[in-house]
This record gives structure tokens, C-alpha cells and sequence, in this order.
């Protein structure tokens, strides 16, 4: 197992030359790194004008590890050789270091580098990269490699500590500056290679504001006060990462202009845990997207719809007490179905699009306003009014695949999500999004529900100026609503429904009999069509033997009046023989006996629409049932439904952080909505 390891670039504000002073005072030893014992000189050479200098150490360093595996190697201390190389004419330090103890089983090799900076010859800059190879460490290969990662955490965070420290020593003794190296006044022409300061430049690397550097194939020069003002606090293995994949882009890429921004790549790395081998891919085929949908030019090209400027219920509003900037979406008066018709699958995708570019445009400029880090935005959702209507399937597939593409592109641009005014529905609908949300997103929700609204506003306070909090919380004006059908324009979702509604219908043989095992949300495929003459009944069984699983059920009623009522049955129900005749009428059926009414009888009415759920806390029948009570001149009701059955697992998983927003029978009520 080979590990790699490389730093960012680390600038002291002092020159070259008094840099190396301070440096030659940590030989033999130094207090800030106790691990090492000794560093005897082997040999150590110098040219005769005095320009170069190259000397070459044996260091004792202690075991930095648990007794016991001291003892099972049998060693106290392990040997490394180091060789630098000081060019003073250059104002170079090249340092390299490997083990000389078990080099047959393990090999350590390290290269540090000190130059002058190539934008201000009066600093000097520091990087360092390093290799473990473990070909074979007595079975303990996995404990070396935790070893190598700590070891070499700790000597990069003491590295700039122990210069720092020197400098003060030699201030203190009266020594703040050192000359420079100068060639004897009659010597002849050197043989020592001279580096113009173009040469110098494109060696080094001059980094821009994005921290990439100028140059035709430049190393990269990421110094720690870039990281501080761009990037936040990162452990020294994180920085490494970091440029790991920074130099396996470039590497790809032959214009470095075009390269991710180091926030961008910072995002895709965490967003894969820090895994560089998983990142890669994913951001290259991001790249690749960006690329093939022109998604650099979306700013500036994208012409927001009217309808959009119009109904849509969201937009921008000031920045959270993080420097976030917040993005309000008021989901519970968004008309998804207007959206979709007026605009389609692609319009509102690209809308979605529209507003993360926007949401990284105001990411940086918030971070150049405050001077500080802010890698992400926060959203606002306020749920007041959604219902059951909203989980209207094209809807949601096409939620599905804005989340997907976005969680695909736009990974760790999230950094909080509150959510506001849950209504009792909402963990129906977050049981089925949630699944499609990466795991370190959900866990940035924050939800709020409607039973108090002092705790919500509390809730928000902690993340938001109380003044800019909106009005509409505590009873302003809406924004959104329904859009006018003179506004639709997309005609194809209706018939792409219809289609499939017609397909499944043709190879339904439905006879009002489901049975849940509670194993996996049940699907049942879309709307099915039942026609119900005068006093005729329409029953669906579910056998429940998922107790907390959540049955959820969505219908249209068509030329005539419907009574739904739902039933929870404690006896085994016979083969349905009559189309007019409920299982309620037969002899040996007693309402409160063998058989509850588990929903309010609901009086429903033409051309309307009814979304419900009901959670089941027995494993008992439930039967969904329909009466007509007398149909309209035009002929028999028509109802088109559809059920689902979401599994108990998925239901308290969706629940368990949404106990305290809701009233204690919230959870066991069903929620009517028309």
C-alpha cells in the first residue's frame, strides 16, 4: 500500500537568508520535536565560492508508538538519512530524507523544499511532500500506515512552529537580518546554474487570487493564508488531499484556466469523504456536464420566464449569522403542476440550475465582503399549506431528478437547510425525497413544525437576525399561489400520464385486494378507473402486517358525489360477491365489535381531488371504500385512485427528528386535503 502526502505551500515573512539561520539551530535536536534524538553529520561539502553547500545527516529518531509494538519489533529507534542541498546563489534549500532502518519492508521518502518567494523576495516559501510505501511490516501494515498518516500530521503542523521559534531566538540576540550570498568580486563566470526571474517564476509558481498559479505547467503554490481567507480550517492531511486531486486535474488539463476553483474542489472532496480516487471521476464528469450544457454561460444567458417572475414562491434574502447567503423557497404555496405545465421538466431544471450558480456567485461574494471563509448557502423552506397535492407524481419525479443533478454538480454547496411550519403530511413526503438526498445533506435539516411558533422562532433567531426574518411567517403577505391555466403551455405530461394510466389500466385485473408485508414501499403502479353506478361501493383491502408503516392514498371524482371513509377491520373478510353490497353489510359485521372506523366518513364532489395518509398501528385489515350515493345525468361516478404503503423502517427514520415540531396525535392522524 502506497500512501502519498503533500503540503500546502507555507510562507514566512522573513528572507531566505534568515530563514536558514533560524533552520540550522534545529541540528542536532530541538525541544519542539522530542522524537528526535540526534542528527550526526556525515559529510558535508561546499563550493569554494562559497554559493553551495550540500550535507548529509544520520538522525536517530524514537518510536513514536505503543509499547507493545515496540517490543514485537524489537527496536527503540529507527535511523533515517537526510541530504540537503542549500544553493545561496538561487536561495534554495532542497532537502530529501529517507529511512534507513527496515528499508526492505517499509520505505519513507520525503521532499522539502525552501525558496524565495517569487512575488516578494523578502519572504520565503515552504512545501513538502512525502511517500509510504509498506510492502511488509510483520502483519501490522494497517497500524504502520495510521502511524505514517499522525507522524507526518505532526511534524507539518510543527514544522512552521519551529522556524517561528528560531527567528524570535535570533531577535531576541540582536539578529533580524542576514546578508545575501554575493560572488567574489574577482571571481570568474560561475559554473552554478543562474535562473532569470522568469526562469524563477515559472519553477515556483505565482498564484492569482483563485490560487492558481501563471504559467504553462506550473507546480501549484497554496499557501496557508489563501487557505485561511478561502478554504476554512483543514487538518494537514485534508490540505494534501486537496492537492492531490488539484495536480491529478491538471495533469488532465492543458489550459489551467480551466481548472475548478480550489472551493470547487474542496466540495467534491468532501462530499466523497475526503476519498481522492472517488472524487476524481465525479468531478471530471461534472466538468464534462458543465461543458456539454454551456452551464459557465447560464448566468448570463438564462432570461427568467414570466410565470416564474410571477407565481414562483422563492428567491434571495439577505445572509444567515454565518455569512450564508439564504435562499427562501416557499414550497407549501408552489404550484407544481402550473410550474410543469407552463414551463416543463427542462424549464424548471434549468431554473433549479439557475439558482446554484446564482447561490455560488453569492458564496464568493460574501466570502471577499466578510474577508473570511463561506463554502456554502443556506435555504429557507417554509411548508405552510403543503399538502398531499404536492406529492402529484410527474412532480415529484421531477423533484427526484432536479435533486439528483444537483447532488451530482453541486455537492457540499448546502451548508444548512431550514426546515419551517412542518404540517402533519410533511413526513410522508420526506420519507419519499429523503432517500434520494445524500447523507450529509439530510443531516444539515433542520426542521420546524407548526405546533409552536414560538419555538420556531427561536429556532431561527439562532441562525438569523431576528429583523431579517420574513413577515409571512407571522402572518404577511403570500407569495405564489395558483397559476392561471391561460399560462400552460406544456401539454405532454398530461398525455405522457394518460398514456401509462391507459397501459396499466389494460393489464390491471383489479379486485380490490392488497396485502403489505411491510418489507418495501409497495407501488401499485398510477391511477386506476373505477366507474360506480347509484348505491355501488368500491373497496381496497390492505392486509397490514407492517404495524407503523404508512398507507398514503390520492383521487379524483368525476361526474357525481363519492363518501370515502376508511376502515380498520379485526376479522378476516370473505370474497366480495356484489358491487353493491360493502363488507359492512353483511350479518355478522359490528361497527365498534369487529370492525373501526379509522377516518370521518368525507363528502367529496365533482371534479375534486383528495390526498390523505393514515398511519397503521395494527396488523389488521384496512379497507379504503368508496360509496356513490347517485350519479349526475352524465352516468355513473367515475374515481380515479391511487394508494401507497411506505414501510414502517422508512416512516420512523423520516419521524425521528420530527417529534418535537409535531402535537402528540399528529403522527397517528390522517391529513385530508383537497
Amino acid at each position: 500500500m502506497v500512501q502519498k502526502f503533500q503540503s500546502p505551500v507555507r510562507v514566512y515573512k522573513y528572507p531566505f537568508e534568515l530563514v536558514m539561520k533560524a533552520y540550522e539551530r534545529r541540528f542536532p535536536t530541538c525541544p519542539q520535536m522530542p522524537i528526535v534524538l540526534d542528527c550526526e553529520i556525515i559529510s558535508d561539502e561546499g563550493a569554494e565560492d562559497g554559493s553551495q553547500r550540500n550535507t548529509k545527516r544520520r538522525c536517530t529518531l524514537a518510536v513514536d508508538a505503543p509499547y507493545i509494538f515496540k517490543k514485537l519489533i524489537g527496536v527503540e529507534v529507527v535511523y533515517f538519512l537526510q541530504n540537503n542541498f542549500l544553493d545561496w546563489a538561487n536561495r534554495t534549500l532542497n532537502i530529501e530524507a529517507v529511512n534507513e532502518s527496515f528499508s526492505s519492508r517499509i520505505e519513507i521518502f520525503e521532499r522539502c523544499r525552501y525558496y524565495a518567494h517569487p512575488d516578494n523576495p523578502d519572504w520565503t516559501c515552504f512545501d513538502q511532500t512525502a511517500t509510504l510505501d509498506i510492502k511488509n511490516f510483520f502483519g501490522f501494515e494497517h497500524s504502520m500506515e495510521k502511524m505514517g498518516m499522525k507522524q507526518y500530521t505532526q511534524t507539518t503542523l510543527k514544522g512552521k512552529e519551529i522556524i517561528e521559534y528560531f527567528i524570535n531566538e535570533l531577535k531576541a540576540e540582536g539578529i533580524t537580518e542576514v546578508d545575501r550570498w554575493k560572488p567574489p568580486a574577482d571571481a570568474a563566470a560561475s559554473s552554478i546554474s543562474r535562473q532569470s526571474s522568469k526562469d524563477m517564476e515559472q519553477e515556483n509558481g505565482i498564484a492569482d487570487v483563485n490560487g492558481v498559479k501563471r504559467g504553462s505547467k506550473p507546480e501549484i503554490l497554496l499557501d496557508g493564508d489563501f487557505i485561511a481567507k478561502h478554504l476554512g480550517q483543514l487538518t494537514p492531511m485534508q490540505e494534501s488531499k486537496l492537492l492531490e486531486l488539484r495536480k491529478m486535474l491538471e495533469d488532465c488539463e492543458e489550459d489551467l484556466s480551466k481548472l475548478p476553483s480550489y472551493q470547487t474542489i474542496l466540495r467534491f472532496l468532501r462530499a466523497r469523504d475526503w476519498h481522492v480516487s472517488q472524487a476524481l471521476p465525479v468531478l471530471k464528469d461534472s466538468l464534462k456536464w458543465r461543458k456539454e450544457n454551456s452551464i459557465d454561460d447560464l448566468l448570463d444567458d438564462y432570461k427568467t420566464p414570466a410565470v416564474v417572475t410571477e407565481h414562483f414562491p422563492g428567491g434571495w434574502h439577505h445572509y444567515d449569522k454565518d455569512g450564508r447567503p439564504i435562499y427562501i423557497l416557499r414550497l407549501g404555496h408552489m404550484d407544481v403542476k402550473g410550474l410543469l405545465k407552463s414551463i416543463g421538466t427542462e424549464g424548471l431544471l434549468k431554473l433549479s440550475l439557475h439558482i446554484c450558480e446564482e447561490g455560488v456567485q453569492k458564496i464568493k461574494q460574501s466570502s471577499e465582503s466578510l474577508g473570511a471563509p463561506v463554502l456554502d448557502w443556506c435555504l429557507l423552506v417554509d411548508l405552510d399549506g403543503l399538502s398531499m397535492r404536492h406529492l402529484w407524481r410527474p412532480g415529484v419525479k421531477a423533484l427526484l431528478s432536479i435533486i439528483e443533478c444537483v447532488e451530482s454538480n453541486y455537492p457540499e454547496t448546502m451548508g444548512r437547510v431550514l426546515v419551517v411550519q412542518a404540517p402533519r403530511v410533511f413526513p410522508i413526503a420526506w420519507t419519499i425525497v429523503s432517500a434520494f438526498i445524500n447523507d450529509n445533506t439530510r443531516s444539515k435539516f433542520i426542521f420546524y413544525g407548526v405546533a409552536d411558533a414560538n419555538t420556531m422562532k427561536e429556532g431561527l433567531e439562532q441562525y438569523i437576525d431576528s429583523e431579517l426574518i420574513p413577515d409571512f411567517f407571522w402572518g404577511g403577505d403570500m407569495q405564489g399561489g395558483l397559476i392561471p391555466k391561460t399560462l400552460y403551455k406544456m401539454n405532454s405530461l398530461e398525455e405522457d400520464e394518460q398514456a401509462e394510466q391507459a397501459q396499466q389500466n389494460k393489464g390491471s385485473n383489479e379486485h380490490g385486494r392488497a396485502t403489505n408485508n411491510g418489507l418495501n414501499s409497495d407501488h401499485h403502479g398510477l391511477y386506476k378507473t373505477v366507474e360506480l353506478k347509484t348505491g355501488y361501493i368500491h373497496e381496497v383491502v390492505i392486509r397490514n402486517a407492517d404495524v407503523k408503516s404508512v398507507l398514503t392514498w390520492d383521487f379524483d371524482v368525476i361526474r357525481g358525489d363519492l363518501h370515502f371513509t376508511l376502515y380498520r377491520v379485526t376479522k378476516d373478510l370473505p370474497q366480495q360477491q356484489d358491487a353493491a353490497v360493502s363488507f359492512f353489510d353483511l350479518n355478522d359485521f359490528s361497527e365498534g365489535v369487529n370492525y373501526f372506523k379509522e377516518e370521518t366518513t368525507l363528502i367529496c364532489h365533482h371534479k375534486e381531488s383528495v390526498q390523505g395518509s393514515h398511519v397503521m398501528n395494527y396488523k389488521n385489515n384496512y379497507v379504503l371504500h368508496w360509496f356513490s350515493p347517485s350519479c349526475g345525468a352524465e352516468g355513473a361516478t367515475q374515481l380515479n385512485y391511487f394508494y401507497e404503503i411506505l414501510s414502517s423502517a422508512n416512516y420512523k427514520g423520516s419521524m425521528t427528528s420530527l417529534q418535537s415540531g409535531f402535537s402528540s396525535n399528529s403522527a397517528t392522524s390522517s391529513c385530508q386535503s383537497r
